[in-house]
């Protein structure tokens, strides 16, 4: 029994170093992840140079994490399709382009929450 409580336990410590094996490959292969990792950096420290409250800096993280998040999974799906068949397939390139879509429309709106948050304060 005891055994069978110490491999639970593992799985679960094993879970988060699987999970960040998976972002550290994600943004080490993938060009979009590094790129948003990087205006994500610049939006942090636009954050605190400009002073944001910290309400504004969390509505700022979610909309980056929201990106990234999304990025993930774009890429998870992407690569689930091109496992399954590499192939050109109506179905795959749907799922590729609607995940892709998935992406433009969190940075797009990460951009228009942006504007939301930071205008009021470089207009100062």
């Amino acid at each position: 029994m005891k055994g069978n409580s110490f491999h639970k336990r593992n799985s679960f410590l094993y879970s988060f170093v699987y999970a960040l094996r998976g972002i550290v490959w994600v943004t080490a292969t993938q060009r979009n992840m590094r790129i948003h990792l990087a205006a994500a950096v610049a939006v942090l420290a636009a954050a605190v140079w400009l002073g944001l409250s910290n309400a504004e800096t969390a509505v700022i993280v979610l909309a980056v994490a929201l990106v990234m998040v999304a990025e993930i999974i774009n890429t998870a799906i992407e690569r689930a399709v091109d496992l399954v068949t590499r192939e050109y397939h109506p179905l795959a390139g749907i799922a590729k382009d609607v995940a892709a879509g998935a992406v433009l429309l969190a940075a797009f709106f990460s951009v228009v929450i942006g504007a939301l948050v930071f205008l009021p304060h470089i207009i100062k």
